[in-house]
């Protein structure tokens, strides 16, 4: 029985093959390659990387700082399909309150048709994006979540350049 490299999912059918690792699909294999770049990064490099994020404009809307983790939450149900998802990015409050605002009303509207769970992870997201709107940025300190999605765009970067070859 072949299991994926990344996740460790049972490969029934299919599956993508790379230097001789299987894994159960084509994000599997990207996540796979993401993650060993975030371990080859220094520590100096990833350190430079967060204070100058912390410090700069909103990734989302290039707006003054300052920036922070923000996670908005949502749920959808449809009769006995109910999928719920916490996304965090680095942001200026503004665009995370637009973020959970819009999450919350998503999830407001659309969260509760599903049985059983749209009944109990609606209120639960709800509240989640209620509390995440009361969250201030903390400029003084860097949450670990922060490090790592700087880290994590950073090993983006780093995969998505062409590797330069000695002539």
């Amino acid at each position: 029985m072949t299991r994926c490299t990344s996740c460790n999912t049972v490969i029934l059918v299919g599956g993508v093959e790379q230097e001789g690792r299987r894994f159960c699909s084509e994000k599997c294999r990207t996540n796979s390659g993401l993650a060993q770049a975030v371990q080859q990064l220094s520590p100096e490099v990833v350190a430079r990387a967060v204070a100058e994020t912390a410090a700069g404009n909103c990734p989302v809307c290039a707006g003054t700082g300052p920036v922070d983790v923000f996670t908005s939450h949502r749920v959808y149900s449809a009769l006995y399909l109910t999928t719920w998802r916490s996304q965090p990015r680095i942001s200026c409050r503004g665009c995370a309150t637009k973020a959970q605002l819009g999450d919350l009303v998503f999830s407001l509207f659309l969260g509760w048709w599903g049985i059983p769970w749209g009944f109990v992870m609606t209120p639960v997201q709800i509240f989640r994006n209620l509390n995440g709107l009361r969250q201030d940025p903390d400029p003084q300190r860097s949450a670990p979540q922060f490090e790592a999605l700087v880290r994590l765009r950073l090993a983006r970067e780093a995969c998505a350049q062409p590797v330069r070859r000695a002539a």
